[in-house]
C-alpha cells in the first residue's frame, strides 16, 4: 500500500485501519460538536473557540456590593421617589460571581496583596507588591505575560500611577511605600499607555533623585500633561504617560464631584487608551482602576464615593461601546479588590427608611471643603475667636445641612467637632477617642460627612477595609469563566485562559542575592 503504513493494509488488517480511523474522530469530536476548538489551561478554565484579543479588567477599588448597591439606589432617588434601584451599566452584565480577598495573612486585604492576587494569581501580605510574603520571590503578571505575547498594555487610575493597584501590573517592591522605586519600574515595563493621576515621589522621597518624567523619556515615553495635549494624542503616537492636568490631593484626580467643567475625566482616560492601544493587530489588554472610591470609603464620605462609582460605571460604559464593534473578540472583567469603610444600606437612627435624596445635596467631597472652607478659615482665624457659626452658610451650601434642621444631640457633636478642627483643648476622654470618632481626618468634616449620610440612612463601621467577598462581573469573550464564587487569585488564571496565555511554567522568579 502506497503512503501508508508498511506493516498494514486495508485489504490485509482492516480492524487495524478502523481503529485509526476511529481514534482521528474521537481527536477531532470538540470540533465536530461545536463548530470549536477547545483549550485546557494549567488553572482547569477550559475555553471554546478563539481567545480573546481585547481584554479590559476594571477594578473598583474599595468597591463591594454596598458601593454599588448605594450608587444604584442614589441614581433612582434622584430621579423619583419609587423604591427600586437604577442599575448600573456594568450590574447588567450576563455574568457575575462572587471573589474572596483574603491574603497570605489577614482576613483583611490592603490593595498592594489584594491588587497581586488579580495581576499574578499569588497571595502575599498586605503592602507587598508582586513579590511572595517571605519577600524572595517575584511574581510576573498577567499585563506581563500580554505584552510579552505582542498585544499592547495599558494601565489607567484616577488615583496616581504609582498607587499600589496600578503598581501590581507592572512593578515588584517589598513595599508598596517605595513610590520612586515603583516609578522607574514603571518606564522599564515597556507598556505602552499609562493615564490618570501623577506621581507621589517624582524625584525620590528626599527629593534628591532623578525625575521620573527624565526617566521615563529616555525609555522612549511621550509626557502629555495638558487637556490640549492630551487631546491630540493619536494612534501611533508610540508610548504616552499622560498624566491629568489637574491633580487634587496626593497627586490624584478630583473626585468626581469635585471635578469642574471641561476637566479630563475617568472615561476620557478610558476612551484615549481605546484609541491608542486598538491599532495593534494582536489587541490589548487594559486595566482601569477606579481608586478614589476608596479613598472617599476611608474617609466615610459616602456621596463621594457614589459618584465616583458612578463616574467609574461611565469609564465602562466606553469599553462596552468598544466591545459592541468588536463582538466576539472583547471580554471586560469588572471586580473589587476589598470593600472599604463597612459601609451599609441602613442606619439605626432611620431604622427602616433611607433618604438618599439628601446625599445628593452634597456639592463637594470632604477633601474640597477641607481645602476651600476650613484650611484657609483656620489659618486667618485664631483659635480663641473661631465660632461654629462662621462656617454655618459653608456647610450648608457646599452639604445641603440646615443647622437648625439638626437634633440637639447632632449640634453637640458638630460643636465639639469644630473644637477639635480648631485645636482648642477638649476632654481627654475624647482625645483617646479621636480615632474611633474621626478616623484622623478633620473633625468637623467627618462629622458633617457622618450626619449628611446617617440623615440619608447610611452607615458605616471603620475607616479601614472590611474583609467581605467583592461581586465579580463579565461580559463578551469567555464571559463564562466568571460564574460562581471564586478566590481572587482565580481572576488572574480565568483571564489566562480566556486570552490563551500559557502561564503552566509558574510565574515567580527568585530575587538575587546581594
Amino acid at each position: 500500500m502506497k503512503n501508508g503504513c508498511s506493516r498494514c493494509s486495508v485489504r490485509k488488517n482492516p480492524g487495524r485501519v478502523l481503529c485509526a480511523l476511529l481514534v482521528l474522530f474521537i481527536a477531532q469530536l470538540p470540533v465536530l460538536a461545536g463548530g470549536k476548538s477547545e483549550m485546557e489551561t494549567s488553572g482547569g478554565n477550559t475555553i471554546s473557540g478563539k481567545p480573546a484579543k481585547y481584554v479590559f479588567l476594571f477594578i473598583g477599588d474599595g468597591m463591594a456590593m454596598p458601593q454599588i448597591s448605594s450608587a444604584e439606589i442614589y441614581a433612582e432617588a434622584l430621579a423619583s421617589k419609587d423604591i427600586k434601584i437604577r442599575k448600573l451599566g456594568f450590574s447588567r452584565f450576563p455574568v457575575s460571581g462572587l471573589t474572596t480577598t483574603y491574603d497570605a495573612g489577614s482576613f483583611i486585604t490592603d490593595s498592594a496583596s489584594a491588587g497581586t492576587a488579580l495581576a499574578s494569581g499569588n497571595k502575599t501580605l498586605n503592602g507587598v507588591v508582586n513579590m511572595d510574603p517571605g519577600k524572595t520571590e517575584k511574581f510576573r503578571t498577567i499585563a506581563e505575560y500580554a505584552r510579552d505575547k505582542g498585544m499592547k498594555v495599558g494601565v489607567v487610575s484616577s488615583v496616581s500611577l504609582d498607587h499600589a493597584t496600578p503598581a501590581v501590573f507592572y512593578a515588584k517592591v517589598p513595599s508598596r511605600g517605595n513610590y520612586y522605586d515603583i516609578g522607574v519600574q514603571l518606564s522599564d515595563s515597556g507598556f505602552d499607555y499609562f493615564g490618570g493621576g501623577g506621581f507621589l515621589q517624582r524625584t525620590g522621597k528626599k527629593g534628591d533623585q532623578r525625575d521620573i518624567f527624565d526617566i521615563a523619556k529616555e525609555k522612549g515615553y511621550q509626557i502629555v500633561d495638558t487637556r490640549e495635549a492630551f487631546s491630540a494624542l493619536k494612534p501611533g503616537a508610540g508610548k504616552v504617560i499622560a498624566v491629568n492636568e489637574t491633580l487634587q490631593d496626593s497627586s490624584a484626580m478630583p473626585y468626581d464631584i469635585d471635578r469642574a467643567e471641561g476637566d479630563l475625566s475617568l472615561s476620557d482616560f478610558t476612551a484615549k487608551g481605546i484609541e491608542l492601544l486598538s491599532d495593534d493587530p494582536d489587541g490589548f489588554f487594559m486595566m482601569v482602576e477606579g481608586g478614589k472610591i476608596d479613598w472617599a470609603c476611608h474617609a466615610n464620605d459616602a456621596a463621594a464615593s457614589i459618584r465616583d462609582t458612578i463616574a467609574f460605571d461611565r469609564a465602562i460604559d466606553k469599553a462596552v461601546a468598544f466591545a459592541d464593534k468588536h463582538p466576539g473578540e472583547t471580554l471586560i472583567i469588572v471586580t473589587g479588590d476589598h470593600e472599604t469603610g463597612g459601609m451599609t444600606i441602613g442606619f439605626a437612627g432611620t431604622q427602616y427608611a433611607t433618604f438618599f435624596d439628601k446625599a445628593g445635596l452634597q456639592k463637594m467631597s470632604f477633601v474640597a471643603f477641607d481645602q476651600k472652607v476650613l484650611k484657609p478659615y483656620k489659618a486667618e482665624t485664631p483659635a480663641a475667636k473661631a465660632k461654629l457659626a462662621d462656617l454655618l452658610p459653608a456647610i450648608q451650601d457646599a452639604f445641603g445641612l440646615s443647622y437648625d434642621s439638626l437634633t440637639a444631640v447632632q449640634k453637640e457633636q458638630l460643636e465639639l467637632a469644630f473644637q477639635r478642627s480648631m485645636g482648642n483643648k477638649i476632654e481627654r476622654s475624647v482625645q483617646e477617642d479621636q480615632y474611633l470618632l474621626y478616623g484622623g481626618y478633620e473633625p468637623l468634616t467627618v462629622k458633617i460627612t457622618q450626619i449628611v449620610n446617617q440623615t440619608a440612612g447610611i452607615g458605616w463601621t471603620s475607616y479601614a477595609h472590611t474583609g467581605v467577598p467583592v461581586a465579580t462581573f463579565a461580559r463578551g469573550a469567555h464571559q463564562e469563566l466568571f460564574s460562581g464564587y471564586y478566590d481572587n487569585t482565580d481572576i488572574f488564571r480565568k483571564m489566562a485562559a480566556a486570552m490563551a496565555l500559557d502561564v503552566s511554567s509558574g510565574s515567580s522568579v527568585k530575587v538575587a542575592a546581594k
